[in-house]
This record gives C-alpha cells, structure tokens and sequence, in this order.
C-alpha cells in the first residue's frame, strides 16, 4: 500500500509507543489504569529477557500506529500462537490500510515462525473494532469468557 509500511520496533521508539498506548488508553476510556512507563515498556521490549514484541506502523512519513504482541502456548493443538495485546491506528491514519498492514505483520509472523493461531480481544463496545477484525474474516469466540485476577484480589489470593 503506497504510503504505508511497517517495521519492527527499535527502542528509539519506546517513548512513541508509550504515547500511543495512552492515547489507546484514552480511546478505551482505561487511562486510570495505565502504570506502564517508558521503562516498563523499554524492559518488556528490549531487556534481557523479552516478554513480548512490537512492530510501528508508518503513514505518509509519520509514525501512526502499533501492534503489540507475545507468543502464547496451546497444549490441546501443541502449538505456540502469537497473543496481539493491542493494535492501534491513530485517528487521523485510520481508513487507509495501515491497521489491515500492522495486521498482516502479525500474522505473518506467526505463519513464520510455525505457530497455530492469532488471538486478541476487543471491548464488547467497540463497534469499529469488531467491524474491522470481522472484515478479516475473524470469528469471535462468544463461548470464551476473560477473566482476570490482578490488584488486591491477586494478593489475597496469595495468602
């Protein structure tokens, strides 16, 4: 797609990435939740262990979106998959294809790298995204439920 591309992030990105996650934040109406900071993310990214990886969406020159991602494991298929935490288009980019590319970087990776499947989440309320993943030709799981234990739930537990 002319205009667009899609590289790997470096981490003279980090503080890029981190804006873009609170401005994703922001859209979610979860910005009281972000605690990540540029070092947090700098670790996760690029420390000696990594937990995940990105890859930073270009438009006209600009640095416009991101797709987060981590690899998972399935023990009924035995294969590994690629989890996308997010995928964001800024406003002003979306419409032209760079959320389909950032997308397609994803899942060429995961056909790269031998794993089974591609799985994300997307809030029940947001329309474009699940208009968006459906033109895909994703299919939701409405069988699957997330559930979560973080905060002063995950430290009772620990008791």
């Amino acid at each position: 797609m002319p205009g667009l591309d899609v590289r790997p992030a470096t981490p003279q990105d980090v503080p890029l990435l981190h804006a873009m996650i609170c401005e994703l934040a922001d859209y979610e109406k979860l910005r009281h939740t972000v605690k990540a900071t540029e070092g947090d993310l700098h670790r996760a990214l690029f420390g000696p262990r990594p937990l995940c990886e990105a890859a930073v969406g270009r438009s006209e020159d600009s640095a416009s979106g991101f797709a987060l991602y981590f690899p998972t494991y399935s023990t009924f298929s035995g294969r590994a998959s690629l989890y996308l935490e997010d995928l964001y288009v800024r406003p002003a980019a979306r419409g032209r294809g760079l959320g389909r590319l950032l997308f397609h970087y994803v899942v060429e990776a995961t056909i790269e790298r031998g794993y089974g499947r591609v799985e994300w989440t997307a809030l029940d309320w947001n329309e474009p995204a699940i208009r968006f993943y459906e033109s895909l030709g994703a299919v939701q799981r409405p069988e699957w439920r997330l559930f979560r234990l973080d905060g002063e739930a995950l430290e009772r537990f620990r008791k």
